[in-house]
């Protein structure tokens, strides 16, 4: 088995093949932080964790850097409208830094909520100007670059492979067509593709955060410090460069002209993105095309923050997300948070059987596994080893997360597996998944009585609730009181409900 993935340059599957054996370097475009990340945002960085966490399974080193824009970037990918991040500070009447300082904290605590191990690197846009000046420096010298209206532009003409990633065709694009929004008024511009690689206060007079340059006093357009940061971290050819469906046709197209027009070599070997997130106002209404993407700009989104207000664990809708393939639409609904959560209830609650049978809360106690220790078969039984087979060949296709997902489904109810192995692969899996489903039957285990119960799928309209509410009150009791046979009897009883 190794590992396939599908390559947005070229739209087709390939076997993985790292630069350097056992090492994996890998680039995921982070936020912008002038606003909240919306659900829709945080999806990209379920699907990075989710690459990190298989790379660690497969038994690679790996370095995953991660870019934070707090400077430089425009209402648009076409390099057309405000800068978000002067806006958003002029709004909240504080500085650009503050507002960057105070929304990527936000952004941190969002992804911790949500089980994402924190990128090797999370560096800064505004920390590495120098790094961005010296690159486009090389762009200049290699002959891509004019400098018109105070501006200096990439000129995609200079590039023969400009549009390969999006299969865009230059001359479509020259004449104001194609698949994106590039055709901005700028007069400066020698073709509607060309993009600004650093702006002089001839873009905005409000500019808050400027530096000096070969070119005058300005700030990066917003695609440099991609190219920048990656290379400072990663060197000038890695093999991972990941972002949102979004990125293709403008912001990872101009990434790869002005990376490639510097060094003169290829940049990136694998190119793998995350469709949308959509919403709408109901089922219906999604299915007859009325669902939309989650968009700051138009303020159709919804808060992480959001949904714990409304009862649901950062760690459902991380459920929710596995459930689709990150290639995939996922449509968001209240209904399918409610699955999301009594799944992950179900699926903890039924852990939390086997714990009972392999002899209680001792038996809970998640490992943290070092590259490649989590796939280890060494010690499992055949029929563990078959479903660690499943496991590993559904994310080996392309982080196929419903199917590698179902595996610890199956295996919570095989009877054929012994409660202590059970658990023992269910960590295993978990550590790709992240839903920490034994630290979560742990906690249930540890509180009083009906702890666990509560666990359960949500009854509430259900008219067996009461009969549920009493059953579980009598549980509770029956634990209180040392009749440990009666509790027993309860427990199974609302299990098999």
């Amino acid at each position: 088995m190794s590992l396939k993935v599908f390559n947005t340059m070229g739209r087709e599957m390939q076997e993985f093949k790292p630069i350097k054996d056992g090492f994996v370097g890998f680039y995921g475009c982070g936020p912008t932080v002038y606003n909240y990340a919306h659900i829709g945002n945080l999806r990209a960085y379920v699907f990075l964790d989710t690459l990190d966490r298989t790379l660690t399974f497969l038994g690679y080193d790996k370095k995953h850097v991660m870019n934070i824009t707090d400077v430089g970037h425009l209402t648009g990918d076409s390099d057309a409208g405000d800068d978000k991040m002067v806006k958003s500070a002029e709004e909240r009447h504080q500085s650009v830094l503050e507002v960057a300082q105070f929304y990527t904290d936000a952004f941190l605590k969002d992804i911790d909520s949500l089980n994402i191990i924190r990128p090797d690197v999370i560096c800064k846009a505004t920390e590495h100007i120098p790094e961005m000046i010296d690159l486009i420096k090389r762009i200049e010298a290699n002959g891509h670059t004019y400098m018109a209206g105070g501006n200096l532009y990439y000129d995609v003409t200079t590039y023969p492979h400009y549009g390969d990633l999006a299969q865009l065709n230059l001359d479509e694009l020259r004449a104001g067509a194609g698949e994106r929004d590039v055709v901005v008024v700028d007069k400066n511009k020698r073709n509607p593709a060309d993009f600004v690689l650093w702006f002089t206060k001839s873009k905005f007079e409000n500019q808050a955060l400027t530096w000096d340059s070969p070119w005058g006093r300005g700030y990066p357009g917003w695609h440099i410090e991609c190219s920048a940061m990656s290379m400072k971290y990663l060197g000038e050819h890695f093999d991972i460069h990941t972002g949102g469906i979004d990125h293709v046709p403008i912001h990872h197209t101009n990434e790869i002209a002005q990376s490639e027009g510097a060094t003169g070599h290829k940049w990136v070997n694998y190119w793998l993105h995350n469709e949308f997130l959509v919403i709408a106002k109901d089922k219906k209404a999604a299915e007859n095309g009325g669902a939309e993407k989650m968009s700051k700009s138009s303020g159709n989104f919804l808060r992480l923050q959001t949904l714990i207000d409304k009862g649901y664990s950062p760690l459902d809708y991380r459920f929710f997300l596995l459930g689709g393939h990150y290639r995939k639409q996922i449509y968001f609904s209240w209904d399918a948070m409610d699955s999301a959560k009594n799944g992950r209830a179900s699926l903890v609650q039924k852990i939390v059987k086997l714990a009972q049978k392999a002899g209680g809360e001792k038996a809970l106690s998640a490992k943290k596994y070092a590259k490649g220790e989590a796939n280890c078969r060494t010690g499992l039984s055949e029929k563990a080893c078959a479903y660690l087979d499943a496991f590993q060949s559904a994310l080996e296709n392309d982080l196929l997360t419903p199917v590698a997902l179902s595996q610890i489904s199956k295996i919570v109810k095989d009877s054929s597996v012994s409660p202590a192995e059970a658990l023992d692969v269910i960590d295993r899996m978990d550590s790709v998944i992240g839903l920490s489903l034994i630290e979560s039957a742990a906690a249930a285990l540890k509180e009083a009585g009906s702890a666990a119960v509560s666990l359960m799928p949500d009854h509430s309209g259900d008219p067996e609730a009461s009969e549920i509410d009493a059953l579980v009150s009598e549980r509770a009791l029956a634990k209180k009181n040392r009749d440990f046979a009666r509790a027993d009897k309860i427990r199974d009883e609302l299990a098999s409900r």
